[in-house]
């Protein structure tokens, strides 16, 4: 197993596992395992287990598998699989054993009709109405099942006919014997095995019967001699399930179940159902949207998987649930982006400046450092000419107090470059500005104009050397902290979530761009080429993150 930044900070898990390996317990072993169910793509807070259960086997020279949980073949297909393959890859981590569980489908069905030979499981023949009826609430006890006491010998049969397919899907379950009475619902004769006449991805037709999760999920880990389970708190009150299964049937192994908390991202919604929603009602231009909370998402959106480590690190395991601020995960990824990010010039909204008092076809090559703290980076060549391109929010006609850029008759630096004037403004007929002409310091290339002090500074780009792009600039695409606290999905949305600009002008290096290449542009934020879309002749950008906190409270 590979490690790539494998984070050691204490927290209670590493306290049980230290305690556990002092006691040689397991004979000293670190086994864990990832068990996504593949029917959907992975979000930032699988990304958290991820990171915790490969962190601890890397941590501790253990093994961690990657299993998928493939038992409802209603919403699983291989798509799903080979994403979240993908996910974990990117994120750094490699597995040592890949499993699925329907590898153990055989064995889970011999497990069952163990389970009915000990006259721990029955098949049940109500309704789905009717077993919701008997299962009781959190104050009141179920009640017991008009099936539950069938001989072994007819449960046997049933469950075999099952098996073959002979009855239609609902018509029978299989479920655990315990005691209806508990007072943990999930004690209360829960199901085992249900029908389903649906093709799986792995095993084609050969199964009409598909074991539940909770069943499944136990042994599996004994099977694979997993030593520490980890999952999210929701599991806390089904442990003693798990625990049930594997004390009923006495596997060798006796994994250890141990809850932690589930990510709850400020401005960001991790609810499969919703993530659904939101594609389906197109909010959202897919799961790969760089909006999404899930791992291609934010992967195509530019954060990197450094930057996720480190989140994952930095907000810790913890036994309660939390809300964790949108900017924490902001500040890792602006983090390492400032210190691996070249920087390039980019202009957004370009308005025309000729520099009049520089003779026609005039090009001057300056140099620029790549990055200002990294002489590392190299330098690189940019052209200035006659005809430049500035962003329109770098001039105002009418300024704002404190404003400190390009204003008629005023002078502002050209980042890297020349003090220029503003002498006429040139409009079309509808009043739009389409032209500003200007005079230069030619005494001022990296020197401070004598006599007089100029604030502003500028980014640009040539108009004749630089490239059209497209620039997208995404943003949270809910703009209240718990948009799950809104009526509708539709309430929370921000809808400047994404403003494409389609007439951007960027230097000519960033054509050479290859997909998934990071930049920052300078004033602007850190941008990223598009991993699907950008090509040396249609340049398409995303933004990452703005350079600063701009939702700062």
């Amino acid at each position: 197993m590979n490690k790539p930044d494998t984070p050691v900070a204490s927290n209670f898990i590493r306290n049980i596992i230290d305690d556990d390996l002092a006691a040689n317990k397991n004979d000293g072993r670190v086994v864990t395992r990832f068990p996504p169910e593949p029917n959907g793509y992975l979000h930032i807070g699988h990304a958290k287990s991820i990171c915790l259960n490969f962190g601890i086997a890397a941590q501790y020279n253990g093994q961690c598998n990657l299993r998928f949980d493939d038992t409802n073949p209603v919403k699983e297909n291989e798509e799903f699989v080979n994403a979240i393959k993908a996910d974990v890859e990117w994120l750094g981590f490699e597995w040592d054993n890949l499993k699925h569980a329907s590898d153990y489908f055989d064995e889970l069905y011999n497990f069952a009709v163990e389970l009915i030979k000990q006259g721990k499981a029955y098949v049940e023949s109500s309704s789905a109405e009717e077993m919701r009826e008997m299962r009781g609430t959190l104050t009141e006890p179920g009640t017991e099942s008009p099936y539950r006491n069938r001989s072994v010998e007819e449960n046997l049969d049933l469950f075999a006919r099952m098996k073959a397919g002979e009855f239609d899907d609902g018509e029978h379950v299989l479920r655990a014997k315990i005691d209806m009475a508990s007072g943990n619902i999930n004690m209360r004769d829960p199901t085992l095995y249900r029908i389903r006449k649906v093709d799986h991805v792995r095993t084609g037709k050969t199964w009409s019967i598909y074991p539940m999760y909770d069943y499944t999920h136990c042994l599996s880990d004994a099977m694979e001699n997993i030593t520490h389970s980890l999952c999210t708190l929701e599991f806390e009150d089904h442990r003693p399930l798990y625990d049930w299964v594997l004390d009923e049937l006495k596997t060798p192994a006796h994994p250890q179940q141990i809850e932690f908390a589930r990510l709850s991202l400020e401005y960001t919604i991790l609810s499969k159902r919703n993530l659904i929603q939101l594609v389906e009602d197109k909010h959202v231009t897919g799961w790969d949207d760089p909006r999404m909370p899930t791992i291609t998402g934010i992967r195509r959106r530019g954060y990197t998987p450094a930057a996720i480590r480190d989140f994952c690190d930095r907000i810790g395991i913890t036994k309660n649930d939390a809300w964790i601020e949108m900017a924490v995960l902001e500040t890792c990824i602006r983090d390492d982006l400032n210190e691996h990010s070249p920087r390039r010039m980019a202009v957004i909204d370009p308005i025309k400046v000729v520099i009049t008092d520089l003779p026609d076809g005039y090009t001057e090559t300056l140099s620029f450092a790549n990055h200002p703290q990294n002489e590392a980076f190299g330098r690189r060549d940019i052209a200035f000419t006659k005809e430049i391109m500035i962003d329109a929010d770098d001039f105002s006609e009418n300024p704002p107090p404190k404003y400190q850029r390009l204003v008629p008759g005023g002078e502002v630096r050209l980042r890297g470059s020349y003090v220029i004037k503003c002498e006429e403004v040139i409009k079309n007929d509808a009043g739009d500005i389409v032209e500003l002409r200007c005079t230069h310091d030619p005494a001022t290339l990296g020197k401070k104009p004598e006599g007089r002090k100029v604030k502003g500074v500028v980014h640009w780009v040539s108009a004749t050397e630089g490239v059209t792009a497209e620039v997208r600039l995404y943003d949270r695409l809910f703009n209240i902290e718990n948009p799950a606290s809104a009526n509708t999905l539709e309430d929370a949305l921000n809808p400047q979530s994404m403003v494409i600009h389609k007439q951007c002008c960027i230097e000519a290096s960033l054509a050479d761009a290859k997909p998934e290449e990071r930049f920052q542009f300078e004033r602007l934020g850190y941008f990223v080429a598009d991993r699907f879309e950008h090509t040396n002749a249609t340049p398409v950008f995303n933004r990452t993150v703005t350079l600063r906190d701009t939702w700062a409270k």
